[in-house]
């Protein structure tokens, strides 16, 4: 039988959970971003508003799907550096989209509604989405909060109409079971499949064949191959190369000549819609991290006490994340972005593993003493890397070894040596 995958992408999801608790503000621009505001902050206001008592024999959630729609924040007047993490269909209208900053949105469309992220609300959905996709077709590979690769091949019903038979199934039993829309794409491989997920955006299914790729497929621009960054995109360009076609057409030779001979191979085998990846249910996490962008630039000496509280927080976020999914890893790292959005990087490697809060912070602190700290830092954030299953990492051959030579200690305007943020 043919290869029959799909790519499954939910529809606007975090935007769509949000609509699910606000059914007032369907059809309405809404963007999401920013820190989680309670519920009760927004029931509060309408108590005060209807101070006879009308709403407390109803339920939690018909009150706040009766809160008025202007009673929520809008982002005309907005200042801060909030990003979208996605926004409705009506919101993408006036050119809003996600990780734009809110202070752009607000100029593009002031009256869109504001509300805040809820990560515990969409993990729920996921885990009850992908849940029910297992269930009908057991070979699914996880890509994220809102995505995912299903193997249709040998799925009873699998092969009908090339897949979207079983794809409206899915759909279909999504729906009735969270009220959330998906797009489905259906075609040879993972390559083609996400591609054709975003044919019919929202809550559509779109069948893609082999014999279907110098018609849907190659006039596509070549950013819509998944692996075609905004640097090879700018690069393709510059040689005359825009769709997909137009790559199909560069002999592979020149193609690694140019792009180098690992990636001037692939750009040739993705514009001939070749990917023989197979759709894995298992996957292992190389490393987890955690990092904040903070609403003004922050001195590590002038903001010594708050960059350490975030600092710290951070490290234990890290380590939470690890003791959670059961992961320890053995390389250390930091990372900053300065005021001029300038970015580095440091990491240190151990001799064992560790899941530790407090090794985590004070190895992340050493790599610190690495980086320049005289400037102004916009973004903190501290990863783990080299990770393995807790438990089953091999005993060290040797002891714990000194970090390699370190860069000199900063000096601050008074010509002495910089504290950094609290090492405890």
């Amino acid at each position: 039988m043919p290869r029959r995958i799909a790519h499954l992408d939910m529809d606007a999801f975090y935007a769509s959970c949000e609509l699910l608790r606000y059914p007032q503000l369907k059809g309405l621009p809404v963007v999401i971003g920013g820190g989680r505001r309670k519920e009760d902050d927004l029931l509060g206001k309408l108590q005060a508003a209807y101070p006879d008592g009308e709403w407390t024999e109803d339920s939690f959630v018909e009150r706040l799907e009766r809160i008025p729609v202007d009673f929520f924040p809008c982002i005309e007047g907005y200042t801060g550096r909030g990003v979208i993490t996605t926004a409705t269909y009506a919101a993408r209208q006036f050119g809003i989209g996600s990780a734009m900053g809110l202070m752009k949105a607000a100029k593009l469309c002031p009256q869109a509604i504001l509300l805040p992220v809820d990560f515990d609300r969409y993990r729920h959905f996921s885990r009850t989405f992908k849940s029910i996709i297992t269930d009908i077709a057991p070979v699914m590979q996880d890509r994220g909060v809102d995505e995912v690769y299903i193997d249709f091949t040998d799925v009873p019903g699998g092969q009908r109409e090339g897949g979207r038979v079983l794809a409206r199934l899915i759909q279909k039993s999504i729906f009735e079971a969270t009220g959330l829309t998906c797009s489905v794409g259906v075609a040879p491989n993972k390559l083609i499949a996400k591609m054709a997920s975003e044919f019919h955006k929202p809550n559509g299914i779109s069948v893609v064949h082999e014999a279907d790729l110098q018609t849907l497929i190659w006039p596509l621009a070549c950013r819509k191959i998944n692996g075609v960054g905004p640097k090879a995109d700018e690069k393709l360009k510059g040689f005359g190369i825009h769709t997909i076609g137009d790559l199909a057409a560069r002999e592979q030779h020149w193609l690694v000549e140019n792009f180098g001979k690992s990636y001037g191979a692939w750009l040739h085998e993705a514009s001939w819609g070749r990917d023989d990846r197979p759709v894995e249910t298992e996957s292992e996490p190389v490393s987890m991290s955690r990092e904040t962008t903070f609403e003004r630039d922050l001195h590590a000496v002038r903001d010594r006490e708050e960059l350490g509280a975030v600092f710290t927080r951070l490290c234990q976020q890290v380590a939470t994340d690890l003791h959670r999914k059961g992961y320890e890893g053995k390389t250390i790292g930091i990372k900053l972005r300065y005021d001029n959005f300038q970015a580095v990087t440091r990491d240190q490697t151990l001799a064992e593993y560790t899941a530790d809060a407090k090794q985590i912070r004070q190895i992340a602190g050493q790599c610190l003493k690495r980086v320049d700290l005289s400037r102004r830092i916009r973004l903190l954030g501290v990863r783990v890397g080299s990770l393995v299953k807790a438990g089953t990492a091999q005993p060290p051959i040797a002891a714990y070894s000194e970090p390699p030579d370190q860069d000199p200690p900063q000096v601050n305007d008074h010509g002495q040596t910089q504290l950094l943020f609290p090492l405890d």
